[in-house]
């Protein structure tokens, strides 16, 4: 991973649309630059599943269109 990285995504939280897994590459959708786009999504720990329609936390990004995501804590789950 690059030093010199883009850390506007890194923290936001993204709606799984294609499942994420070890060795597939998923899809999630995140607020970007005043609207909503997908992006491609790989599991930070490389080992985590994350199904249709979970909820995300951005750890990594790596421009142009890929981040690497992990579980949402539970205190930043919606109620």
């Amino acid at each position: 991973m690059r030093r010199d990285v883009d850390r506007s995504l890194t923290g936001k939280i993204g709606r799984v649309t294609g499942r994420i897994g070890p060795g597939t590459i998923g899809e999630v959708m995140l607020p970007y630059r005043g609207g909503i786009m997908a992006f491609h999504a790989h599991p930070y720990d490389k080992t985590s599943d994350f199904p249709v329609g979970a909820e995300v936390l951005v750890i990594y990004f790596d421009p142009p269109q890929t981040v690497y995501v992990d579980e949402l804590p539970d205190v930043l789950k919606h109620a």
